[in-house]
């Protein structure tokens, strides 16, 4: 029996192992990398050992290090997570040979699963369908064509290739990215079908040779090859289904599999499925699983890896359905960048249970961060998943839509308006969906605040910030803001929007501390100048009903609307009921400073310069890769933003950046500055 494990993970799932652990009467084990020091899941352990250093290299991906903090804390077991060391064979050799219990498959079954091409190999014996794949480029026959890195998975090292032209250089690139991901730069190319599905099998074996499938999940929507809406039960046909939990049975066989496992599959629009890979633990998409069936897959680990048999050996039946989104720090002003910060507020309305089965329609919260949470440049971006169940799979989409719409993440840009974009969209309810369904609807990438609500948004926060600095003036609180004997000249609040431009905000209350006029409109030098956001034409008719410093109410032509507004330091956060929008109230009176050089390229987030692939007073054309920054897991190529001779390579490869920082200088001139 168990009675201490150690979970050799960080963040959301290091929680919800620990919240089986405490159903079941088992102590828990945290590491932590001095990064994640103040993070949620170290304060819930019973015991926590710091792994000094704040990269994976230096903390969770170090074997000696993690098996001396399981000797520190006393520990008798490890669970992987699935993280980091989850899928190491190396790492389970040497928890077993310490004589502690691995919570996980065989050590064998990861290290033939762990090679992508060797598990084809073996796999396609046993009678597993297979799509034609090859190891080097010179091989390949047709297009278009997918290169996947071999040891790895979560989208890194994968790139789709249309012509021959590309082939060679996407290789390389994911050569690159996946030996800085797995320590194995190993990639293969397989065929890619255009429109297939993502579809999955949750199975389960133990020790004493059963293997079960626990039904079959769809996770076609993806951006860069990641999942981010995962839903069971998948929306397929009888025999299709059928096909998939005999196909994942018998891989699981093929390898003596013991534990959770998850067999991922291609389904071609003609009905023909794919074996994709098999991920050797439990899967981030597994809550929607649990909720359909009312299984605990962790606890049905830690009892596997004590040795009892599996309490099922069929299917259970599913009930309703479950709909799991990814919610990720990425920044949509910078085509879904990774993005770091301090989350300032993250409140999700609804939520009935965090980590755990529900009782009824709703839902279920598995996060990683809390109020105050930093998110660093060391891990993914991955904030939380957020889960729905209901009876019905459009009850299910709308009632997780809603409560991410009314959800108050302030302080780290997020893939949040996106998210509820796909789950409203018709497309979605009609489960016309697959792995391309992103790049066929661009208009799901639009935010949620519509442009002509922007300025109402803004005259909000402006009012808000207006009303708390009355609040805390030292006399003549009372009097309306902006008061004077002879009222004629407007208040002016300066804000940088979402986009980087500047946005003007003037009003003018009266004695009365009604609203008697106000504008906004865009900087001078805004990107915004001239948008839609800020339509031409009559202006709303604005009534202010109320203000404090967090909440306005407006009417605004007849209809009354509630403005949540959050303030920190200069940054005002405006939750509106058709959308939230981030502001940086601007100084009035700015200090002077050094302007940038024209033709500036800056660092979008914390990194790592990898590659310079240009030279000082090289004549480069717009588009023209000019370095590659790798942060957060993921590459991050920097382009000419025009034709030009490039003036300035400050950082070297290798260099680390900060937020800011120049990376490089493309003088538009035709001469190269001296």
């Amino acid at each position: 029996m168990i009675s201490r494990l150690l979970v050799a993970n960080r963040g959301e799932i290091a929680r919800r192992i620990f919240t089986t652990c405490r159903a079941l009467g088992i102590g828990t084990v945290a590491v932590h990398s001095d990064a994640d020091a103040d993070a949620a899941f170290v304060a819930e352990a019973d015991h926590a050992v710091r792994l000094p250093g704040n990269t994976p290299g230096e903390t969770y991906l170090r074997i000696d290090l993690v098996l001396e903090a399981a000797r520190r804390a006393g520990a008798d077991a490890v669970h992987p997570g699935y993280g980091f060391l989850a899928e190491n064979a190396e790492f389970a050799t040497a928890v077993t040979d310490a004589g502690l219990t691995w919570v996980g498959p065989p050590a064998k079954a990861i290290a033939a699963m762990g090679d992508k091409l060797a598990a084809k190999t073996l796999l396609a014996e046993a009678g597993v369908p297979m799509l034609p794949s090859w190891t080097e480029p010179d091989q390949v026959s047709g297009f278009p064509v997918l290169v996947k890195a071999s040891a790895g998975g979560g989208g890194r090292g994968m790139r789709v290739v249309r012509a021959a032209d590309g082939l060679a250089d996407a290789v390389a690139s994911a050569r690159r990215e996946a030996a800085s991901a797995f320590g194995d730069g190993t990639v293969f190319i397989e065929r890619y079908v255009e429109r297939g599905r993502h579809v999955e099998v949750q199975i389960l074996g133990d020790r004493f040779g059963t293997v079960t499938a626990l039904g079959a999940r769809d996770c076609s929507i993806q951006r860069r090859h990641q999942k981010i809406v995962e839903e069971a039960p998948g929306v397929l046909a009888p025999e299709v289904r059928q096909r998939l939990h005999e196909a994942a049975t018998a891989a699981g066989r093929a390898v003596d599999y013991v534990g959770a496992g998850t067999v991922e599959f291609l389904l071609a629009p003609d009905g023909d499925i794919f074996f994709l890979e098999m991920n050797t633990r439990l899967q981030v998409e597994h809550p929607v699983t649990e909720l359909t069936t009312g299984l605990d897959l962790v606890r049905l680990q830690l009892l596997v890896a004590e040795g009892a048999p599996l309490p099922i050996t069929t299917l259970p039946p599913t009930t309703g359905h479950a709909i799991e989104v990814r919610l990720c720090a990425e920044d949509p002003t910078q085509g879904y960048r990774p993005a770091t910060g301090t989350l300032h507020r993250f409140t999700v309305p609804a939520v009935a249970t965090e980590f755990g089965p529900l009782a009824g329609p709703g839902l279920r919260l598995d996060s990683g961060v809390t109020d105050g949470s930093v998110v660093s440049v060391h891990y993914d971006s991955m904030l939380a998943k957020v889960i729905s169940w209901a009876p019905t799979r459009d009850e299910a989409a709308r009632a997780l839509a809603g409560a991410l719409a009314r959800a108050e993440l302030h302080g780290v840009a997020t893939n949040r308006d996106l998210l509820v974009r796909i789950l409203r969209s018709p497309e979605f309810a009609a489960v016309d969906i697959d792995t391309g369904f992103l790049d066929r609807h661009p208009e799901v990438f639009a935010p949620l605040l519509p442009p002509e609500e922007l300025p109402v948004a803004a005259v909000a926060a402006a009012l808000a910030s207006a009303a708390d600095r009355r609040a805390s003036a030292p006399v003549l609180a009372g009097l309306p803001s902006g008061w004077r004997n002879v009222s004629a000249f407007p208040q002016v609040t300066r804000y940088a929007g979402p986009d980087g431009g500047e946005i003007e905000v003037r009003y003018r209350l009266d004695r009365r501390g009604a609203l008697a006029e106000w504008s906004v409109a865009p900087g001078d030098d805004s990107p915004a100048a001239g948008d839609a956001a800020f339509p031409a034409g009559v202006a709303p008719a604005l009534t202010l009903v109320e203000a404090h410093p967090d909440r306005v109410v407006l009417d605004v032509t007849g209809v009354r609307r509630t403005y949540r507004v959050h303030r920190v330091g200069p940054e005002v956060f405006v939750d509106s009921p058709d959308g939230a929008l981030g502001l940086t109230e601007l100084p009035r009176f700015p200090l002077p400073g050094a302007e940038l050089a024209a033709g500036s390229l800056l660092a979008p987030l914390p990194g790592t310069v990898t590659r310079v692939h240009v030279e000082l007073r090289q004549r480069v054309a717009a588009g023209d890769l000019l370095l590659t920054l790798e942060a957060m897991k993921l590459e991050h190529p920097v382009l000419a933003p025009t034709d030009g001779v490039v003036a300035e390579l400050p950082v070297p490869a290798g260099g680390q950046v900060e937020t800011g920082a120049v990376l490089a200088v493309v003088n538009p001139d035709e001469e190269a500055q001296s």
